[in-house]
């Protein structure tokens, strides 16, 4: 019987969630957004409250909602026929911290 070599994995799970995060903050729409929610008081808002602020089509709007939430950074509460959006504060502290040890090597 053959068997089938696994691949060795080069990046080390810190390298690939850096790159993770870094990748959904590489866009300007997205920063704008991690920005609009980490200043709004109540941490959370509707979509559509975004794209008020926002010179970008609704449906650009949650392609970049859609990544920042694939990466973890947001996460969505589904109140019909809205989504409110708010910052994952875990992951968000977790990018803080893996960010500022990066830049400080």
């Amino acid at each position: 019987m053959n068997k089938i070599a696994t691949p060795k994995k080069f990046y080390t799970p810190d390298q690939e969630k850096i790159a993770l995060y870094a990748k959904a903050l590489s866009h300007p729409a997205r920063v704008f957004i991690m920005d609009y929610l980490a200043k709004n008081t109540e941490r959370c808002c509707y979509s559509g409250d975004m794209a008020e602020n926002l010179p970008i089509a609704r449906s650009t709007l949650s392609e970049h909602l859609k990544e920042l939430k694939k990466a973890g950074l947001i996460q969505g509460e589904i109140n019909t026929p809205y989504i409110k959006y708010c910052i994952n504060r875990a992951n968000w502290e977790e990018a803080k911290v893996m960010f500022n040890d990066f830049f400080n090597r």
